[in-house]
């Protein structure tokens, strides 16, 4: 039976990343690139549980551990970053082998079902957004004198508060990822709603809010204008990544367009030019 994610079996294109945008970039080996994400995987998973091991033995426990937004999104990142990677690597290896359909590398995300694909591409759109939104708020509204002492909060902080953007830029500018998809807007701002909710059921179960300008008591008008807020926050991140995205492309085929003339140009014969004999 026909793969239904694949076009016709003599070009067996698959309707998904036909051009494997999700796991290549324009600057290195799809090799390197599976390397570098399953790294950036490992340190993010690293970080996760020394964190919450840390916070269990050395502080008052680790019970409110996913109820803050800045650990989810750190979540999403070890997440994305181990599925992209191994994604990847199959994706490197099925180059080296020549592809398994019709010499066209392939990776298996491409022959999965749809809804995993979606939410692979969801899952991309997170990450390349949420981590700002936090890095943003953290620095802004949160951050204190003691966001670097001990050396544990240094540590926490950093890696989750400013690395976490850092990760999510390498993604955006250094892969061939396309534009986000404008789908996914509303869908990351339901999400972010849907966190409203961890928030308050926190508040209800465990006695307190992951971030204070949740409190309605403490922030009374201001609550709305938080939220709102991060909404737009949300939209202003989202067409800032898109539009990046987009101005890499267009340097990117620029780039290679001109690379391209400038080896056509070079492989042009060369025409001698007519030898005048001199009559004596």
């Amino acid at each position: 039976m026909a793969d239904p994610n694949l076009e016709s079996s003599e070009t067996a294109t698959p309707k998904f990343d036909p051009e494997c945008k999700f796991v290549t970039s324009y600057l290195v080996s799809p090799t390197t690139l599976a390397g570098i994400r399953l790294l950036l995987a490992l340190f993010t998973l690293v970080t996760l549980l020394f964190t919450i091991i840390w916070q269990e033995v050395k502080t008052d426990g680790a019970e409110g551990y996913f109820s803050y937004f800045t650990n989810l999104t750190f979540v999403g990142l070890c997440a994305y970053f181990f599925a992209s990677g191994t994604q990847t690597f199959a994706y490197s290896r099925s180059c080296n082998k020549g592809g398994a359909n019709s010499d066209r590398p392939t990776y298996p995300l491409q022959r999965w079902h749809r809804v995993f694909q979606y939410l692979h591409v969801l899952l991309y759109t997170t990450i390349a957004t949420f981590p700002i939104i936090v890095t943003v708020v953290y620095w802004a509204l949160l951050s204190s004198s003691s966001s670097f002492t001990p050396p544990f909060n240094a540590f926490s902080n950093v890696s989750k508060h400013a690395l976490n953007s850092v990760f999510a830029l390498f993604e955006v500018l250094f892969t061939n990822v396309g534009p986000l998809p404008w789908l996914d807007l509303p869908v990351t701002i339901v999400l972010l709603c849907g966190y409203l909710g961890v928030a308050y059921i926190t508040h209800a179960t465990q006695g307190f809010y992951p971030y204070s300008f949740l409190d309605p008591k403490r922030q009374g008008a201001k609550l709305a204008a938080y939220i709102i807020g991060i909404a737009v926050g949300q939209v202003i991140v989202f067409v800032a990544a898109w539009g990046i995205i987009k101005l890499r492309e267009h340097l990117v085929l620029s780039k290679k367009k001109a690379s391209e003339a400038s080896m056509g140009a070079g492989s042009e014969p060369k025409v001698n030019a007519p030898t005048t004999v001199e009559r004596t």
